[in-house]
């Protein structure tokens, strides 16, 4: 059956028009092909780059209580300095005294 039909496409269309048709089939095969090796590699990507923001938020994760733990560890010693001032000044008092 499937020999009777390509007799039968063969007989309606001329050589040539069925040699053009042949020649769109396997250039869009073509692009077929390209457009799904574009997409693999498009997703491919994107899984990359998510990866990349994932690592990247962790770190800025990690950045931000750091810069938390280090103002409270400036604070910590912003008041430990200024009581060691308040007692120097406190001793040159009872010296000047």
């Amino acid at each position: 059956m499937a020999v009777d039909a390509a007799g039968q496409v063969t007989e309606q269309v001329p050589g040539d028009d069925f040699q053009a048709l042949e020649e769109k089939v396997y250039r869009t095969i073509e692009l077929y092909k390209a457009a799904r090796s574009a997409q693999a590699t498009a997703e491919r990507d994107a899984r990359r780059l998510r990866e990349q923001l994932e690592e990247r938020d962790e770190q800025l994760i990690t950045l931000r209580r750091e810069a938390v733990q280090l103002k409270k560890e400036r604070e910590e010693i912003r008041s430990r300095v200024e009581r060691m001032l308040e007692q120097i000044d406190s001793i040159e008092e009872q010296r000047a005294s």
